[in-house]
């Protein structure tokens, strides 16, 4: 045998090493269930394989850009202060549907100047057109209001994705929808407290620490009669419950800043842990900066109350009794000890820029997911078997050439897999993944025709066995580079644009494709040259 196809079966039996590999990696035995349990580690199911529950969420993305015209608000009641410019009312005329719009009413014509100067400093990703009797429409420029809201999709999507991976769900899949606008998929295999998931996905835990400046009212009523019927317009009232040690228990209503001391953003870590009482509690950290600014508040604050604010309800009301710089702790509510882990998995998490709402919703049951591999994995055997016995019967020896080459496709296919899992990488089998994996077999025996009918036309045409295989390989090589081309085009296609499943049928076609280049060409080249090598000169070849 000459050395330059002893370095090709080497790099055969190298690969086929390699893939093995991926497939079982080194298992712990090499029974039935050993070899089963190798692979199932290796090679991730899909969520129609393995059951779990299909989600679609709609990210309201109004509640983000609401949330910056809140703040654009209070820097333009704080920077007309600052201006001594007079002003009768600011205003969202339209919150739900155009949140980004405000209204400024009662400027004087005199005041145009400074007014414009305060947008183009610290509003500048807003628009500012003249109104109607002294008024002024504020508007989010077209550029920056689109952005906002994929940002808000983006940092959904990444949020949610860290609460799911806290939970330990295995091969999640959670992106941006391309059915619908600012929509995401959400695929958690496996999931059997989906309750659970879906409140800690829904949450958007939004943290807040605020003066206490009121409370606890029994009603808004109560609240509204303490304080002549008027809310301060630097104060808001926010929900709660009644504190240990209360005359009352129940719902309670207070009255806290409008403007918060620290909030989420400021959070460094926060962990579940007891009160003083040892009641589940979670204690957080802040970072550096919104400790300063804590400790910096409490300093200027003590003897008043601060309350923790957790989604606009008042979770906990403590006195300040002396400066606090990055300590502290959620302790009301009555939360269990699940309760606790879970807020504070939440926490650490961030918290969602916009609520998000359920479009749809479908479980898909284990035993339905084992009946899809059942079917799956018995089509691929009998069409497998079926093609095999056909290249046998029909090309006689060269038969068994393509079966090798056909069985090794298959190895390096489910090694991509294997080794998929091994890099970190979410490469899932799933039911349109064996269907590629089962195009991929079609392809595969389409190749080896080529090649075969076109060595037995020179055969035929006299040529001896060696010449006959070299032509024969070379006049089919563009034909399959030319049809495995288009069809990964094809395949990339449906990645790019498909979700879900149809990624997971181009990713399986893709790969099957290159591995099945490999093979049909490289592989059963070298076993053409072995065979004709131990053939004496004029033999025959089986084909």
């Amino acid at each position: 045998m000459n050395k330059n196809l002893l370095w090709k079966l080497g790099l055969i039996v190298a690969t086929v090493l390699f893939f093995l590999f991926g497939i079982l990696g080194i298992p712990k035995s090499f029974s039935r269930q050993g070899l089963l349990a190798a692979v199932s580690d290796h090679i991730h199911l899909g969520l129609d394989l393995s059951g779990g529950t299909h989600l679609i969420l709609q990210v309201q993305v109004n509640d983000a850009v609401n949330v910056v015209a809140q703040n654009a608000m209070e820097v333009l009641k704080e920077q007309l202060g600052k201006r001594k410019i007079d002003y009768s009312d600011i205003s969202q005329p339209d919150q739900q549907n155009n949140p980004d719009r405000l209204v400024l009413k009662g400027v004087q014509p005199s005041a145009r100047a400074d007014l414009l100067s305060i947008v183009h400093e610290r509003l500048p990703e807003y628009d500012v057109t003249g109104g109607a009797e002294n008024s002024w429409n504020l508007s989010m420029k077209p550029s920056m209001l689109t952005d906002l809201k994929k940002k808000a999709v983006t940092q959904a999507i990444d949020t949610i994705r860290n609460r799911i991976d806290a939970l330990g769900v295995s091969e999640p899949t959670i992106e941006e929808h391309g059915l619908g606008d600012y929509q995401i998929l959400v695929q958690l295999p496996g999931v059997d407290d989906f309750g659970r998931v879906k409140d800690i996905m829904q949450s958007t835990a939004m943290l807040e620490i605020k003066q206490s400046l009121g409370g606890p009212y029994p009603s808004e009523q109560a609240a509204l009669q303490d304080k002549g019927g008027v809310i301060p317009a630097d104060a808001i009232l926010l929900p709660g419950h009644s504190m240990p040690g209360a005359e009352t228990e129940g719902p309670a209503w207070y009255l806290v800043s409008r403007i918060s001391a620290v909030s989420g953003k400021d959070l460094r870590d926060a962990q579940a842990s007891r009160d003083q009482n040892g009641q589940p509690s979670v204690t957080f950290s802040l970072t550096g900066e919104g400790g300063q600014r804590f400790y910096s508040f409490t300093s200027a604050h003590v003897g008043d109350s601060l309350a923790v604010v957790l989604d606009n309800k008042v979770q906990e009301v403590a006195n300040i009794k002396e400066p606090i710089r990055d300590q502290g702790s959620i302790s009301g509510g009555r939360m269990s000890e699940q309760q606790s882990k879970d807020l504070s998995m939440i926490l650490r998490s961030g918290a969602l820029p916009a609520s998000i709402k359920y479009l749809q919703e479908q479980t898909v049951g284990p035993s339905l997911g084992a009946d899809s591999i059942r079917s799956g994995v018995r089509a691929a055997v009998i069409g497998m078997v079926a093609v095999l016995i056909f290249m046998l019967i029909y090309y006689r020896g060269a038969g068994i050439n393509a079966d090798v080459a056909l069985i090794m496709n298959l190895i390096i296919l489910l090694g991509f897999l294997g080794w998929s899992t091994i890099a970190g990488v979410n490469v899932a089998l799933t039911l349109p993944g064996i269907a590629g994996v089962i195009l991929t077999v079609g392809m595969g025996v389409d190749s080896n025709v080529l090649i075969f009918e076109r060595i037995r036309e020179e055969l035929r045409n006299g040529k001896t066995p060696p010449s006959a295989v070299d032509q024969g390989f070379s006049h089919a090589w563009i034909t399959i580079v030319d049809t495995h081309v288009t069809t990964i085009v094809s395949a990339a296609i449906l990645f790019i644009f498909g979700t879900g499943p149809v990624k997971g049928f181009a990713t399986t076609l893709t790969f099957g494709l290159l591995a099945n280049l490999f093979t049909a060409v490289f592989v059963s080249r070298v076993i053409f040259d072995w065979i004709l090598s131990r053939k004496q000169r004029g033999e025959a070849l089986s084909i």
